[in-house]
């Protein structure tokens, strides 16, 4: 039995790959299981190759993700070429036999670039560029376990006991993949019943029909092979557990958190965020509606970030959500909303650049960008969330510090957290709190909304019983504009000196985290989604005898400069490493802007791909036998 897996499931584009992963994801978690999984996906709607690797786990929730894996379900034959060598000696695959003919030739979604070293490959091996040719060399050479199966005979068994038509039959051909893997690994029924109905609730017809693929081909696959990959029963505790995505964690955090105006523009990996809050945007307690959420999809990202501030400016808790295109329309409103003050919030979900980049893939290269955009220098807050957990804390956090210190908030992700999905302990809402920050309503004529005779005036809404201006241009404490160069001088040092307050308030606990032994040799230094594999890196380098610690950033803005330098003095600088996904090591820049101290040691990855536990501790091997620098470029 295994306590841990690594499985990939692909196929094209638009086949149902995506069910199928909820569906299996849905069965691990009924069974107790900790599951992540991320999707790696094209840029395009149908028929490009995608796959999702999962990471499973008996003992604990598992938070990165690992190669080689143990099993390989292919939904076609380019997901045999593209991840054979991603293979466990020992391991399983299982395709569908009527591709064994198809050679590269016959691939036309794969990208040339990959064919070319695939050919090479082939020519070394001695293979003829066949699926047959190529699924014998590494049953041979590596011992892996073929599972063929036939699915136009799967679909048509499965027709006839439906009664349904071949060709609507075939619709559901995701579905053996579900069948497969869950037959090798022993995963229940009953589990796959469960995951089937709560998928098709509103289409009990489909479910059914699904499930008469899934045990066809459960039956089959252990009648013929037997559970090869069998799962040990899960050791885990957990009463209740969450299935959810970074971008649904985010959004229901932001229903727990008050927001009550969301903006967006569609656009990869943020939309999805914005979609599930549409979905819940009516608020009931016991059947009775208590509120609302007002969810706008607009023109263009300057009018999300626009009718975000403007909302703000009425009193509701007001976000918009982006990635880097957009945000990067969005700037010019980031300034106006610095001069006036004005407490919207702004997720943002990296994705690779510049321009159009990678949209579907990973990064994190917009750091810097975050922390200085639009012209001008105003505060502004910046906090990245490393995991679902904490993601859904800060993005409530994320609206009281936006109100208590009158200033945009960026809440910094990365597409590798919106589209991995994991299985989640519910959050503990007791030590949850909402702060508003200071509000008056009643100030009459006499109000002054951007007050001198304190850093942070009292708030009030639009609409309340108060009198105010709003401008672009530099103002006085009515807001009306103003061009005096004492005021100037006065109205820049109050916006900024906001920064000096938070730095002082901000509890560093939710600022940075030092995990791992207090006498450490090693330190890893990251942010956002390195945070899992980091932790995980810190027990495989402890088995090799490397005693090793990772210091996570989670506030960039104010920056706390002080806990930073000084957790830095502990390590010898020729062992501490930062780790992260860009090419300049911008978390290392970042500290050395506000600390001074200078990062010389960096393992980095920018092919848009996850960063991987086995590439990272290799990668931090290689720095401590002297490497300064190590690029990782592992996944396909």
């Amino acid at each position: 039995m295994f306590n841990r897996l690594s499985i990939i499931i692909g196929g094209p584009q638009g086949a149902g790959l995506e069910t199928s992963a909820q569906i299996l994801t849905y069965s691990l978690a009924y069974l107790r299981y900790g599951v992540i999984s991320d999707r790696e996906y094209f840029s395009n709607i149908k028929g490009r190759h995608s796959y999702v690797h999962f990471n499973i786990s008996s003992e604990q929730i598992p938070t990165s993700l690992t190669y080689p894996v143990q099993l390989i379900a292919a939904l076609d034959h380019e997901t045999v070429f593209t991840h054979f060598d991603s293979l466990e000696e020992g391991g399983v695959i299982t395709y569908d036999v009527f591709t064994e003919e198809k050679t590269l030739d016959t691939t036309p979604s794969m990208e040339e670039d990959l064919k070319i070293r695939l050919r090479k490959i082939f020519k070394e091996l001695g293979i003829d560029g066949s699926i047959k040719s190529l699924v014998r060399y590494i049953s041979e050479d590596k011992k892996i376990h073929s599972v063929p199966l036939n699915y136009s005979e799967i679909i048509n068994e499965a027709a006839k006991k439906l009664v349904l038509p071949a060709s609507q039959a075939a619709r559901y051909v995701s579905s053996i993949i579900i069948g497969a893997v869950s037959g090798l690994t022993n995963v229940k029924k009953k589990a796959i019943e469960y995951s089937l109905a709560r998928r098709f609730y509103d289409r009990p017809e489909l479910a059914q029909q699904n499930k008469v693929i899934v045990e066809t081909v459960y039956d089959k696959v252990v009648r013929e092979h037997g559970p090869i990959l069998e799962l040990a029963p899960s050791k885990l505790n957990h009463r209740e557990m969450m299935i959810v995505s970074g971008n649904d964690i985010v959004a229901m955090a932001k229903t727990v958190g008050g927001v009550r105006f969301q903006s967006y523009y569609p656009i990869t990996p943020a939309a999805d965020e914005s979609f599930t809050i549409e979905s819940y945007e009516k608020l009931e307690v016991d059947g009775l509606e208590i509120g609302s959420i007002l969810v706008l999809q607009t023109e263009d990202e300057i009018a999300a970030i626009t009718s975000a501030i403007g909302a703000a400016l009425t009193g509701a808790r007001a976000s918009t959500s982006t990635s880097g295109p957009g945000f990067s329309l969005m700037v010019e409103g980031l300034g106006w909303a610095g001069m006036n003050e004005a407490p919207v919030v702004i997720t943002y979900y990296q994705r690779g650049g510049p321009s159009t980049g990678l949209p579907t893939r990973g990064s994190q290269s917009d750091l810097l960008f975050t922390l200085y955009a639009s012209h001008g220098e105003f505060p502004r807050i910046v906090l990245a969330s490393g995991d679902h957990l904490e993601a859904f804390y800060d993005a409530i956090e994320a609206f009281n510090l936006a109100e208590r210190y009158q200033t945009p908030v960026i809440h910094l992700l990365d597409k590798f957290l919106a589209n991995s999905i994991v299985t989640l302990p519910v959050p503990d809402l007791s030590n949850i709190n909402i702060d508003r920050g200071l509000i008056i309503h009643n100030g009459g004529a006499d109000y002054k909304r951007f007050n001198l005779s304190t850093t942070i005036s009292p708030r009030a809404f639009i609409g309340s019983n108060c009198i105010m201006w709003y401008t672009g241009d530099e103002h006085n404490e009515l807001g009306h504009i103003d061009e005096d160069p004492e005021n100037r001088e006065k109205m820049y040092r109050k916006r900024m000196e906001k920064i000096k307050i938070a730095d002082e308030e901000i509890p560093e606990e939710k600022r940075l985290t030092y995990y791992g032994p207090e006498d450490a040799d090693v330190l890893l230094v990251g942010w956002g989604f390195v945070k899992g594999v980091a932790l995980d890196a810190l027990k495989t380098l402890a088995v090799k005898g490397i005693r090793t610690a990772y210091l996570h950033i989670r506030m960039f803005s104010p920056f706390p400069s002080k806990s930073v330098e000084k957790l830095l003095e502990r390590f010898d600088k020729s062992k501490v490493i930062t780790v992260e996904h860009n090419y300049l090591a911008q978390a290392g820049k970042a500290i050395l802007i506000n600390t001074g101290v200078r990062i010389t040691k960096e393992v980095v990855k920018y092919t848009g791909r996850p960063i991987y536990l086995n590439e990272l501790v290799d990668g931090v091997l290689k720095i401590l036998k002297g490497e300064d620098r190590v690029v990782l470029t592992y996944g396909p």
